[in-house]
């Protein structure tokens, strides 16, 4: 695999960094090189955040800010009202937004041509079985499904290895958030 670099779009508090970690370490797991890191402005909740992956099968010499991700993953419509999300994606780029909208609607919207564009609605996913409005790890899901860049499963027991160590006594959390994974996966729709 050639470099491939991706832009994830948040608001602080909904994940993005956490996804981008997550798919980072999965990618690591499965012998790839990546590069994972968030990019902020001002740090609070609700404030528009970027976070970034590069994914290669050769080591990754740039370090520096991704201009032109051939992925984009927005956690957050309201972001496109006011961020070009699509600013830097080249012709045969892609798109996966958290929206009710379906695929065209959101080509429409963010007047794409030649672009795929893929939907989940990850906000619900993460309602009905986390409790709460937490996008980032339906997303890593529906990532996975569009992208093809990892073994699903593979990615599955790296994220729940994660979060089995960042909680402990938490396995409702550990197991929500895989059941919202694979909810996802298989929502995911062009």
């Amino acid at each position: 695999m050639a470099l491939l670099e991706i832009r994830w779009h948040g608001r602080g508090g909904q994940g993005a960094k956490t996804a981008a970690l997550l798919f980072g370490d999965a990618a690591v797991e499965t012998g790839k090189y990546i590069q994972a890191f968030p990019e902020y402005g001002p740090e609070r909740m609700g404030a528009p955040v970027f976070a970034f992956n590069r994914i290669s099968d050769e080591p990754i010499l740039q370090h520096c800010g991704i201009k032109t991700p051939q992925i984009v993953v927005v956690l957050d419509t309201t972001l496109m009202e006011t961020v070009d999300v699509t600013e830097g994606l080249p012709k045969d780029g892609v798109v996966l937004v958290n929206t009710q909208k379906n695929a065209g609607e959101i080509k429409q919207e963010l007047k794409l041509t030649t672009q795929k564009v893929y939907v989940v609605d990850a906000s619900k996913i993460s309602k009905d079985i986390l409790k709460r409005d937490l996008p980032n790890t339906p997303m890593l899901g529906a990532l996975i499904k569009a992208s093809k860049l990892l073994d699903f499963k593979a990615m599955l027991e790296s994220v729940k290895h994660r979060l089995e160590h960042k909680f402990p006594n938490r396995p409702d959390v550990v197991d929500g958030n895989i059941k919202a994974i694979k909810r996802a996966y298989e929502e995911v729709g062009e």
